[in-house]
């Protein structure tokens, strides 16, 4: 797509979330006259609108209006905001341009980018990436997905000499000319079937990310997720597979193949030519076969970056991880609490409880998204003696496991975690990993990890029967 001509040109923003809040400032400041709406009333977008004052920009709130958008030169729409709504389709149809917040900034972005997706994993790849260039003194703006949009960041991407950036389905729907130097695809489970309707339009959409960049750049992929492997096949780039099970290959390959490879407990990446080198994960943060995934397709994206092993090793050995990412938030009584807020997905919790050998109360549920618990079952059994459940899905849930683990539904976050309390014995673990969306019952994933912690904290401190439920000893 060519670049969008701003000034004097009707911008409909559609959807005031952080994204739309930072194309709206963009676009206001460019010279566009610029509409935003939101189905949302004013009084519950107070501080997106209050982002935006002093800026001569038309807010339009409560309802989403079909000529509003007919009569726009282009529309920006936000990753959240359904692409087959009403008014979306009625300008589609009259051929008004539809764009993502992303796509106006790669339009200006001058700098090579690393491109990060996959259905889980992707923040903390997209972090560490970040961190390990900047170990090695490569300067590098990290925006995208992880939180900071980066039409925000425009000057310092361009000030940057690597730009990093976490690229959801939703925005690859939306940003037509991303064509990284290094594209990342971790993984692809299903995740998203209400916006995209099956797991293989979703898959599809993640795809984009290596068929828009032609016969350029690499592509590093996961060789162990078939559907990834299945999908990067006719790509025109170069493709560096990598695999975190150790069961598909274990040595390099032929000639000047690139690659990674976990192998005897530590990893192994081969690139430019160069002989394989191997990081020990024996003073790695970051554990289990998920961050195995994480950790492979960072190093090489970094390695191809032109970072060197030795800065490598020393940030993958600093890197701390993430918040609401399997992690630990208390221990008491021989019990370790841990948040996996993040895990808003099927294919994110059974990674997260296949992490642990430890019996696990699993506290699990929220808004669905459309897909199949059933994936669940093979992790849960014989792993998890307990499921607090708890949201819209909760029902659903526990008819998908109660054949297979004690279940219990809790109207409440505070409930969940005293019932995980009172039932956890001695070397158990209690797990935060909802397998859903936050928004049934919080504002997002971070704020229902933070509900986690506060009421572990809360109900620990109270001495409330741990390691003493049901009689058990």
């Amino acid at each position: 797509m060519g670049k969008i001509d701003l000034r004097g040109k009707r911008a409909l923003v559609i959807g005031l979330g952080r994204s739309g809040v930072a194309a709206a400032r963009f676009l206001a400041r460019e010279g566009a006259c610029v509409i935003v709406e939101d189905a949302k009333p004013a009084e519950a977008l107070a501080d997106s609108v209050k982002a935006l004052e002093g800026l001569d920009i038309v807010f339009a709130l409560g309802g989403h209006d079909p000529r509003r958008a007919i009569e726009s030169d282009f529309i920006v729409a936000s990753p959240g905001v359904p692409l087959d709504l009403p008014s979306i389709s009625a300008a589609a149809e009259k051929g008004v341009p539809l764009v993502g917040e992303m796509e106006l900034a790669v339009q200006r972005i001058t700098r090579p980018m690393i491109a990060v997706t996959g259905t889980n994993g992707k923040t903390t790849t997209t972090a560490l990436i970040g961190h390990l260039l900047g170990r090695a003194g490569i300067r590098a703006c990290v925006a995208g997905n992880i939180g900071t949009p980066i039409l925000d960041l425009v000057d310092e991407a361009n000030r940057s000499e690597r730009v990093v950036l976490e690229v959801s389905s939703f925005q690859l729907d939306t940003t037509p000319s991303l064509s990284a130097e290094i594209a990342v695809w971790l993984n692809a489970t299903s995740d998203h079937i209400d916006r995209h309707g099956s797991f293989e339009n979703y898959v599809a959409s993640k795809a984009k990310l290596f068929s828009q960049m032609g016969g350029k750049g690499f592509g590093v992929y996961n060789a162990s997720d078939e559907a990834v492997s299945q999908s990067v096949i006719t790509s025109r780039c170069t493709l560096v597979p990598f695999d975190p099970t150790g069961r598909l290959f274990s040595g390099p390959g032929e000639g000047s193949s690139a690659r990674g490879w976990y192998s005897g407990g530590d990893l192994f990446v081969q690139t430019h030519g160069n002989a394989p080198h191997r990081y020990p994960l024996s003073k790695v943060k970051l554990a289990g076969r998920h961050n195995r995934e994480n950790m492979l397709a960072a190093l090489i994206a970094a390695s191809l970056a032109g970072a060197e092993p030795a800065a490598l090793d020393q940030g993958l050995c600093e890197f701390e991880g993430l918040p609401h990412r399997v992690q630990l938030v208390a221990e008491h009584r021989g019990v370790r609490f841990y948040d996996d807020s993040k895990g808003t997905n099927v294919g994110a919790t059974v990674r997260a409880i296949e992490g642990f050998e430890e019996p696990i109360v699993l506290i699990a549920g929220g808004l669905a998204k459309g897909c199949d618990f059933s994936d669940l079952v093979s992790a849960v059994r014989g792993r998890v003696k307990e499921a607090v459940l708890i949201g819209e899905a909760a029902p659903d849930l526990q008819r998908t496991l109660a054949r297979h683990t004690k279940t219990m539904i809790a109207s409440s976050m505070d409930e969940a975690v005293s019932i995980a309390v009172r039932d956890a014995e001695p070397g158990d673990v209690v797990l935060l990993s909802p397998a859903c969306a936050s928004f049934d019952m919080f504002r997002d994933y971070a704020h229902r990890g933070r509900a986690f912690a506060e009421a572990v904290t809360r109900f620990t401190s109270e001495d409330t029967g741990l390691g003493r439920g049901n009689g058990r000893s």
